[in-house]
């Protein structure tokens, strides 16, 4: 089975090991030919509450943590300049 990843930001960390992910998908549309993009929001288990508002990071898809909570942090790519 293959695991599916994806990059995105971080936009909320105000959970307890929780913070919200926002992944940006691109995409042609069929008829215009123009290039579109679609945003989700993602519920991420962080279990040491590493990364901050800003991040760029790597999510995992893994086996349900809670009711909307599917997805958990592997590596954050580059630190945010903004400090809290």
């Amino acid at each position: 089975m293959v695991v599916k990843e994806k990059i995105g930001v971080v936009i909320s960390t105000k959970m307890n090991k929780t913070a919200v992910v926002n992944v940006e998908s691109r995409y042609s549309h069929p008829m215009y030919s123009k290039i579109m993009t679609k945003s989700k929001k993602y519920l991420v288990h962080d279990e040491n509450e590493n990364c901050n508002d800003g991040d760029k990071v790597l999510i995992q898809e893994c086996r349900p943590l809670s009711k909307k909570k599917r997805w958990k942090l592997v590596d954050i790519i580059t630190k945010s300049s903004l400090v809290n």
